[in-house]
């Protein structure tokens, strides 16, 4: 049965689901299917509490070491507070909300509920300490006040702008209780200008909200001047504002008898446009004031997510479902719906990052449509499209000879518009044919290859026309002719960009690494490569050759499709022949002048490509195997460093200097099981859990790790990490790897 879980952009009426979704695929296993897909089971994945103390989220590195929850691509995102930090009780941490492209709390906690009796406040935690807890899909808060009275707090997303909060009092003493209720919250106002004076906050007839000045700080903060944070309440309600503090009281009691229970909800809207606004203030009103659509909306949302968790954890043995919860909740709060130059839904890198919160990465895109198809297929599709929608076409006035590339990075804000974020000066690895396949196989949607077909060859014919400098039939990485490329450093710095491992030591200048002009028949300079044919590019072409063989003749172009096979085995030979050393027993990038392999920089990640491609024979499988699970090369504490421990170029902590990469391991782990190594993969996979550090726990899934530690580095609730832990959970083996060897 085809899993279609998600087909359009995040809204609150396209995300009510037919209970279909929530089934098992076809050929699993249905036993205990019902309590995998329990969120009960999946309390606390993550640790979601903590309280922030300036705006500004981060510490010295960026990073915002409180984790967040958000859901149905929303651009402004929640927590839980601090175990015991009582000044908090009553709300949910935050928001967090994403000023175009950088994150920024709000508040410590915007909107916290109050209850009195004859005058006299409520202890929200008179009968004992209040528990938080984060499950799939929403926040929970519940509250003894003693006495029989209960309050629990749920926060779940219901569209792509909007938060519904719904605060349940619950009366399970003798006596009728008459209640007053209010809200209150104070905004966390940025350190510096001119983003300090940017929010300013006003009464509404229905709560309260936060409108923002135009601010156009690029590095920093960005805002038009139309965006608002608003808060609407079910009920009659009275605002009182002070400074940058707020009070709300409801109009009347609400009146409990024994056994009585009464809902209290409102609703926290982030939006960019007053478009959007006007559009989420009806769509509120709605929510509010229609008789069960509250609760219908909560329904919907935990249905979704049943669905979810069903799907993800269907061929996931039991003691790591735990794991594949977290890989969801991490893709699902990085998730961005369509805003600014952004058309498509997509998912972010990281909201816990600055820099990889507003935008997204092409190579990124590729790996997490991948994870992300294995329970929401839609947003898996999405995302694709959100890179090709900036696809380079023909007669580009600012790419003219780039037709058919796809940008690095794109951003709410386009350059056009002031962004700077936005990055052209170089593509990223061709893994886009091998993401497409995979979703396919997922989603059986032939409209969608029949879309992305003619993209995905006007892509691969790009590279062979603008980084092939010799002719030879090898590429190399390079760049584009861009004004950010404007000496050989900045040129070169692109370049190793591409490849998407940006400092490794294959690239360092001091070892000869240097760009070359590229140009076409009538001398026009059309770009740059590198002085090296890399080898995980062109094991990547040679992949992404062998999907569009796939696709075509899926779409019944028998012709086509025997091209890029021949095309690809073509290649594939080359990569064997010229790039392979037998004395090492590894793959290595080539020097563009001599053809010479490079040894002497040592063993690196990019000498696995090939294995995980098909493109090896079974002899050089058997010699990368052997380096894999040796302990002095890439069989580390915590295998697969991205440079072998032997090499003098080794870091554990360095970025690609030796760091652990999740999708450098999903490569290496599907290329031993590909050449029949399955016991090896099993065992180094297990080593590799284990040793991460927090993955078994409540800690966020890492950017990277120490090989020799299992210390999580860098950004924390990373996207691709989350995506291809998915399949490498998956007991059946997860989705297929390239071609064959």
């Amino acid at each position: 049965m085809k899993r279609l879980l998600r087909t359009t952009a995040a809204t609150a009426a396209t995300l009510l689901l037919a209970a279909a979704v929530c089934a098992a695929p076809a050929g699993a296993t249905t036993t205990g299917s019902a309590a995998a897909a329990d969120p009960a089971a999946y309390a606390n994945v993550l640790d979601l509490h903590g309280t922030p103390d300036t705006a500004l989220p981060g510490d010295g590195t960026d990073s915002n070491p409180i984790t967040v929850f958000a859901d149905q691509g929303a651009w402004h995102a929640y927590a839980l507070p601090a175990p015991g930090d009582s000044a908090m009780y009553g709300g949910f941490t935050g928001p967090l909300y994403i000023a175009h492209e950088y994150p920024w709390w709000l508040s410590k906690s915007f909107t916290r509920i109050q209850l009195s009796e004859h005058g006299q406040p409520l202890n929200l935690a008179q009968g004992g300490t209040p528990v938080f807890d984060s499950l799939p899909g929403r926040l929970e808060e519940h509250y003894d006040l003693g006495q029989g009275l209960r309050l629990t707090l749920e926060l779940r997303f219901t569209s792509d702008r909007t938060a519904l909060v719904q605060a349940s009092l619950a009366n399970q003493g003798t006596n009728s209780r008459t209640l007053d209720v209010g809200w209150s919250g104070d905004l966390l106002r940025p350190a510096d200008e001119p983003m300090r004076s940017a929010p300013s906050l006003l009464a509404t007839g229905s709560g309260v909200a936060v409108d923002f000045a135009r601010v156009q700080q690029t590095y920093d903060f960005l805002s038009d001047g139309t965006e608002r944070f608003e808060v609407t309440h079910d009920r009659p309600v009275n605002t009182t504002v002070s400074g940058d503090s707020y009070r709300t009281e409801a109009a009347a009691p609400v009146q409990l008898a024994p056994g009585a229970r009464q809902n209290v909800d409102w609703t926290e809207s982030y939006t960019f446009t007053l478009a959007e606004r006007a559009r989420e203030q009806a769509a509120t009103r709605e929510l509010l004031g229609r008789p069960g659509a509250v609760a219908r909306a909560a329904d919907a949302v935990d249905r979704r997510w049943r669905g979810y968790l069903a799907a993800a954890t269907a061929s996931v043995p039991a003691d790591r479902r735990r794991l594949a919860v977290k890989a969801v909740e991490t893709l699902t709060t990085n998730w961005r719906s369509p805003a600014g130059a952004l058309r498509h839904d997509t998912v972010t890198p990281s909201i816990s990052y600055k820099w990889f919160t507003g935008g997204s990465w092409a190579w990124d895109t590729w790996k997490q449509a991948v994870g992300t198809a294995v329970f929401d297929p839609g947003l898996a599709e999405s995302q694709i499209r959100a890179m090709f929608d900036y696809q380079v076409q023909p007669g580009d006035p600012n790419y003219p000879h780039d037709a058919g590339m796809i940008p690095d990075c794109i951003f709410y804000t386009d350059p056009a518009h002031g962004g700077g974020n936005w990055n052209q000066r170089n593509s990223k690895p061709p893994l886009a044919a091998w993401s497409v396949w995979q979703v396919f196989q997922t989603t059986h949607d032939t409209a969608f290859l029949a879309e992305l077909y003619p993209k995905l060859a006007a892509y691969q014919d790009w590279w062979t026309r603008d980084r092939e400098h010799t002719g030879d039939g090898l590429a190399e990485y390079g760049a584009t002719v861009d004004p950010g490329n404007a000496t050989a450093e900045d040129i070169r710095q692109a370049a190793a960009w591409e490849s998407g491992m940006d400092d490794a030591p294959r690239f360092d200048a001091a070892s000869g690494t240097a760009p070359l002009e590229n140009r076409d028949a009538s001398g026009a300079l059309v770009g740059y490569s590198l002085n090296q044919e890399s080898v995980d590019l062109n094991s990547y072409l040679a992949a992404d050759r062998h999907y569009l063989a796939l696709i075509a003749a899926q779409l019944g172009r028998g012709g086509e499709a025997a091209h890029w096979q021949a095309t690809s085995d073509a290649l594939a030979a080359q990569v064997r022949e010229r790039m392979y050393d037998p004395a090492t027993g590894w793959f290595y990038d080539t020097a563009l002048d001599t053809g010479a392999r490079l040894v002497s920089r040592g063993r690196g990640a990019e000498g696995i490509t090939p294995l995980w491609t098909g493109v090896a024979s079974p002899a050089q499988a058997a010699a990368i195997r052997t380096a894999l699970t040796d302990p002095a090369q890439f069989g580390t504490a915590m295998p697969f460093p991205s440079v072998a421990k032997s090499s003098p170029s080794f870091d554990a902590t360095g970025y690609w200097r030796g760091a652990v990469w999740l999708d450098q391991a999903y490569f290496a782990l599907t290329g031993l099981q590909r050449y029949g190594y399955a016991t090896d993969a099993r065992t180094l996979l297990d080593r590799l859990l284990a040793t991460a550090q927090g993955l078994t726990g409540d800690q966020p899934i890492r950017e990277n790790y120490d090989p020799l530690t299992g210390a999580g580095l860098n950004s924390s609730n990373f996207s691709w990490s989350a995506a291809l832990l998915l399949p490498l959970l998956d007991h059946t083996g997860g989705p297929d790897t390239p071609g064959a060897p």
